[in-house]
């Protein structure tokens, strides 16, 4: 087996996770631990972009709040 080979084999068996556990990782996505981490990144992130970019900071503040939306419970 060639590492393209792998690399496919390890892609598929991903995709068959995923597909067998949809449920479970929908609920993890939108629970109250993920809405807490993933509102740390997203503000750090996004401060880190305001630092890099100041004058984007309406356009980078409306990703965040796009992106939060995805994740958690608020």
């Amino acid at each position: 087996m060639g590492l393209e080979d792998a690399i496919n084999d390890a892609v598929n068996k991903g995709k068959d996770f995923i597909e067998q556990n949809k449920d479970k990782i929908d609920e993890v996505l939108h629970s109250e631990q993920a809405e807490g981490i993933s509102d740390s990144i997203l503000g750090g992130a996004a401060d880190l972009a305001k630092k890099v970019a100041p004058g984007a900071a309406e356009q980078i503040d409306g990703v965040r709040d796009n992106l939060d939306k995805s994740v958690g419970n608020e």
